[in-house]
């Protein structure tokens, strides 16, 4: 494995060529701010708050660390005063786009942003359009939200707004959402999302509710999975460590 050499705000940290920088700097226990960018998707550079200044040899510039590959020896800095200005204002844009949003406003006020007024208000709106919820749901072979409109009225949305017929109800685009923006409501065996209903199946090793019906068949539909076998994570991860303990515990 090829690696580089990547000194982070003075810190030296050896990584795997072509790594991303946000990705190195999480190794080393190095934070960097985001809001587009998940472990288990690539970064989208929409938000750009995980904005860094790079050196390369004798150029300085600025980059996305989620979407900036470290291919040579580099000199990174998170958080220089140039870095901070900037990321103040695109905080305040943020807030100014979803002053409703409780997280957004604690990251606001963690960043220093005080007065963005003068931006405008878009009131009722959660969303930051960071776009990790379509990424996901490509992911999942369902491509059943997307970015609808544009400008000021642009957004994340189901086809015509309506129950969308490729939507199997898996939550993937809520649980990778940093706003915490898209809603799943659970109730007697019944989850919604996106304006539709889904039956839950139960597990079947603990009998709780954990799987839609349309996510279970396009399981079946791609690996053959019988219902029997599905089970949810905390009943496998149970079912791991008890194998694993008979491995390593005599």
């Amino acid at each position: 494995m090829e690696t580089v050499k990547v000194i982070i705000n003075n810190k030296e940290c050896v990584a795997e060529k072509g790594k991303f920088l946000i990705d190195i700097a999480k190794d080393n226990r190095i934070g960097i701010p985001h809001l587009c960018h998940h472990e288990s998707l690539r970064g989208l550079n929409s938000c750009r708050l995980c904005i860094v200044e790079v050196t390369e040899g004798s150029r300085t510039r600025v980059v996305t660390s989620c979407t900036f590959p470290a291919m040579t020896d580099l000199i990174v800095q998170t958080n220089t005063d140039h870095i901070k200005k900037m990321r103040k204002v695109l905080m305040s844009l943020l807030v100014a786009e979803t002053p409703d949003n409780v997280k957004i406003q604690k990251m606001a006020k963690a960043y220093g942003v005080a007065d963005y007024s003068r931006y405008g208000m878009n009131k009722g709106n959660d969303c930051v359009m960071c776009g990790l919820c379509v990424k996901a749901c490509e992911e999942v072979n369902c491509s059943a939200i997307a970015t609808v409109n544009r400008g000021v009225t642009k957004k994340i949305a189901t086809p015509y707004e309506t129950a969308s017929k490729d939507c199997v109800g898996c939550g993937s685009c809520s649980y990778v959402c940093p706003a915490e923006c898209i809603k799943i409501e659970e109730s007697g065996g019944i989850r919604k999302i996106w304006d539709k209903e889904f039956k839950l199946l139960k597990c079947g090793s603990c009998g709780k509710y954990y799987i839609t019906e349309e996510q279970y068949n396009q399981l079946s539909n791609e690996h053959k999975v019988p219902q029997e076998s599905l089970v949810c994570d905390c009943c496998k991860n149970d079912k791991y460590a008890k194998q694993m303990a008979k491995i390593f515990i005599k």
